[in-house]
């Protein structure tokens, strides 16, 4: 996953409640997240820190129960989304979803819409499972990857309608700043991916990348913007308990929607 800069989440219990080991099996469908196969001639800079974190028994259940139902396995080449979905209907992926609270409310108020979630952290993954199995969401698929190398990978050029990128890791200090995600070469591969029409919608608590996200979504030519800066929160795009919080506070949020040109 792009690490999300989230407080608790609901899923979260306390520590005495911490669930047993992952089975065999399970570990080993999860391993390539870990350590995500480099394509030839790779350099990119991988977009997240692996680390194992704590799993609740109901997000470990979900990955044992369900990652064969829900999940689609990296693979180095083209996804085949009306496969993967079984039906043709626009796709959108979404970078990084956390826990899944966002990516449960998209997907039930857009059922004509399929949603790609990419997350790399067993506790969203299982989180996002058991969100999808209970709230039967059949119009969400999840890849535990990578982003880039998905991205790169295993989605056609011009084929999304759009994309999500919500409140990725902001790495705060400034000798940290060459890893957040929204750089130019990683921008101009989504962009590229993006159909003529598609969009591109990021969103971030955090001033300082927002202000880098709007330079380098501007600076790209196939992007254009569909406000003068900074856009109105989409009506689609929930706001979190977390995020209302925040707002109450004085802390801004800045949601920024660039348009794919024809």
């Amino acid at each position: 996953m792009i690490p999300m800069t989230t407080p608790k989440s609901p899923d979260a219990q306390p520590a005495q409640d911490a669930a047993p080991s992952l089975t065999p099996s399970t570990e080993a469908a999860l391993a390539p997240a870990a350590h995500a196969p480099a394509s030839p001639g790779a350099t990119h800079i991988r977009s997240f820190v692996h680390r194992r974190g704590h799993i609740t028994p109901r997000q470990r259940d979900a990955l044992e129960q369900l990652m064969g139902k829900w999940s689609i396995a990296y693979a180095p080449r083209v996804l085949d989304c009306s496969a993967a979905f079984g039906r043709e209907a626009p796709t959108i992926l979404e970078i990084g979803f956390g826990m899944g609270e966002t990516t449960e409310k998209i997907a039930l108020a857009r059922p004509e819409d399929n949603f790609l979630g990419v997350e790399v952290f067993n506790a969203g993954v299982g989180s996002m499972l058991h969100r999808i199995e209970t709230s039967q969401l059949n119009n969400v698929r999840i890849i535990q990857h990578d982003a880039v190398e998905v991205v790169r990978d295993m989605i056609a050029p011009d084929s999304l309608a759009g994309v999500h990128v919500y409140f990725p890791d902001p790495w705060p200090k400034k000798r940290h700043h060459k890893r957040r995600l929204l750089q130019p070469a990683f921008v101009a591969l989504l962009a590229s991916r993006i159909r003529p029409g598609g969009y591109l919608h990021c969103a971030t608590d955090w001033q300082d990348y927002a202000v880098q996200m709007l330079d380098v979504l501007s600076g790209e030519p196939l992007l254009e913007n569909t406000a003068t800066d900074y856009a109105e929160r989409p009506a689609y795009r929930p706001q979190t308990k977390f995020e209302t919080r925040g707002l109450r506070l004085g802390h801004g949020v800045w949601d920024l929607v660039f348009k794919r040109k024809g």
